[in-house]
């Protein structure tokens, strides 16, 4: 039986519930990308910190995942970062580089 049977007899017994296992399963993957975008964020702000001199880099990646991560976080509804930037301790030299990102052409 197919995923599209499964949820036509769903529909059929609970005309209600026919999604619901559609909208749990993508609620699911929401929670497990964000906390996967968090843990980068948290990677490159320890990998900023533990720089030496040459920080481009490092500091580069660290507002490139930020920045993703806050785009992720408004997606799911998250509107303000206050309370993630303090709990992730992202520096202010990551947060002052977070304007407009520019577009990268697709490989």
């Amino acid at each position: 039986m197919s995923l599209r049977d499964s949820l036509d007899l769903i529909r059929t017994v609970r005309p209600d519930a026919g999604t619901a296992a559609i909208d749990h399963e993508i609620m699911a993957e929401r929670a497990s990308s964000l906390g996967a975008a968090e843990r980068r964020v948290i990677n490159a702000v320890a990998a900023l910190a533990a720089a030496g001199e040459d920080r481009a880099a490092p500091l580069a990646e660290a507002r490139k995942v930020v920045w993703e991560y806050f785009v992720q976080r408004e997606l799911v509804g998250f509107r303000r970062h206050n309370d993630v930037i303090q709990e992730l301790s992202i520096p202010r030299e990551v947060l002052a580089g977070l304007g407009a990102m520019p577009m990268r052409a697709k490989r």
